[in-house]
């Protein structure tokens, strides 16, 4: 039997955690074996500020996509984002020993290898080193130079820098979860797999994904990512404003923002109001919408603005850096109305809502596809591509227990249990090498057991 390849992205938000189980289906599309969700404490604008609560969320979320799936997760593949996350341009070359023989993979790597050693600022660490394009003795655009011939490679490379501190921060929390590390993607990267198309990269694109602390930019032209930046306000910023603005606490003005926020004042008239109850028998509040419009388009207005000024910075106004596919919107923030309208208002680009169902299998849930989860659909993708098996099926045969007053009789029945199963793994040991597989299984069945035997120790 073929081993499946089953792959988990752990998207670790700022207003919720989402853990995602999914493996690839005989089409080549993503079928989705479990979903966990939790509520995110701890982690404030893409960072983690409380390791206790963000590793109790962590497990909550994993719990839920365990019990889902019917898998059992190993190791995740996890998002970064965070106002700590930079990006630099940076160009580099090899001299190869003999230009005779044909470059290689191995060539790449040395070159991706000698930019990991560049020297950064106090603090920080390399994340992604992603190659763009490559000169073979001074023939430059070559976007493909494995299997051509050439004395000296040089590539010009998109470095992704972030804290050091704040990256073995979120490994902590996953490692004091029980899970394994297999992977760090940046959150822009991973909701660009999920959400854009190849041909939207190849005429230029800017996906802004507007999560809970987070507004994330990558733009791609060409084919190859260009500039990536982390704006540190996104959806939460526009409910503390509501919040402030109508004196409401925070779970109200959530609710308002989602059933009745418009990001765009116009739309509302003025006779146009919504009562909230009042707080421990005081009168209900009466809200006008218009005025809840207002204060929603000053803090998205402000959003926009901060994230076109990094998509001139990476030169959107030149003839040949042109975004002809213009932005593609994805994450919770991305639900607002009229968020599209005022965005090309702002821009004067053409714009979409980015949801992720182009590579989900059909079968997928209508929740699954929308924007929410886009960075989490990313992270499972990029799991697959590193051919990781990160999670495996529980197969478990229950042994039944019968009541405490039939202590020895039971207590036979389970030993004669036990000594089947560990005939079996030690038949299974025998027959074939060891395998993880076998190991898990192993140590699995002898937990198994002794909770068995703790059980009946108990009852006598």
């Amino acid at each position: 039997m073929e081993k499946e390849n089953i792959a988990v992205g752990l998207d670790i938000g700022t207003t919720k955690i989402v853990a995602m189980i999914g493996k690839k289906n005989e089409y080549g599309k993503l079928e989705i074996l479990g979903v966990g969700k939790s509520k995110s404490l701890g982690v404030a604008r893409g960072v983690v500020n409380n390791i206790t609560q963000t590793i109790q969320s962590i497990q909550q979320a994993v719990i839920e996509a365990e019990a889902n799936s019917g898998y059992k997760i190993n190791d995740v593949v996890v998002g970064i984002a965070g106002q700590h996350i930079r990006s630099i341009q940076h160009t580099d070359y090899v001299i190869r020993t003999n230009p005779e023989e044909v470059i290689s993979g191995r060539d790449i790597q040395l070159l991706i290898d000698q930019v990991n050693k560049l020297a950064m600022l106090p603090g920080e660490e390399i994340i992604h080193v992603l190659p763009q394009e490559f000169k073979i003795d001074g023939q430059s655009e070559i976007k493909e130079p494995i299997g051509m011939y050439g004395g000296r490679l040089e590539a010009s490379f998109h470095v992704v820098v972030g804290q050091a501190s704040s990256i073995r921060n979120v490994g902590r929390c996953i490692q004091s979860s029980g899970i394994e590390l297999s992977g760090l993607t940046l959150e822009p990267l991973a909701s660009a797999d999920a959400v854009l198309s190849q041909e939207e990269k190849e005429a230029g694109v800017a996906l802004i994904d507007i999560g809970g602390g987070t507004t994330d930019l990558a733009i791609f032209k060409d084919g190859i990512i260009r500039h990536t930046a982390v704006v540190p306000f996104g959806g939460n910023v526009i409910t503390d404003d509501i919040k402030e603005g109508c004196s409401i606490i925070e779970k109200q003005a959530e609710l308002l923002k989602t059933k009745f926020g418009s990001a765009w004042p116009g739309e509302n008239k003025d006779n146009e109001i919504v009562s909230i109850p009042g707080l421990r028998g005081r009168d209900p509040k009466e809200i006008s919408l218009k005025n809840l419009s207002k204060i929603i388009h000053a803090r998205v207005v402000e959003i926009i603005e901060q994230v076109f000024t990094e998509i001139k910075a990476y030169g959107h106004e030149d003839p040949r850096k042109k975004l002809i596919a213009g932005i593609v919107l994805t994450g919770g923030g991305s639900q607002l109305k009229h968020i599209k309208q005022l965005v090309e208002y702002i821009t004067g680009m053409d714009t979409r809502i980015g949801y992720p169902n182009e590579h989900l299998a059909g079968n997928s849930s209508e929740e699954i596809s929308s924007p929410l989860f886009a960075t989490a659909v990313g992270l499972v993708m990029n799991s697959i591509e590193n051919n990781s098996n990160s999670a495996y099926k529980i197969e478990l045969k229950e042994v039944i227990v019968e009541a405490p007053r039939q202590v020895v009789f039971q207590q036979t029945i389970v030993e004669e249990k036990m000594e089947t199963v560990s005939d079996a793994i030690e038949e299974e040991i025998n027959l074939e090498t060891e395998t993880t597989e076998n190991k898990i299984k192993r140590s699995f069945f002898d937990r198994y057991v002794e909770k068995i035997k703790d059980f009946l120790d108990n009852a006598e």
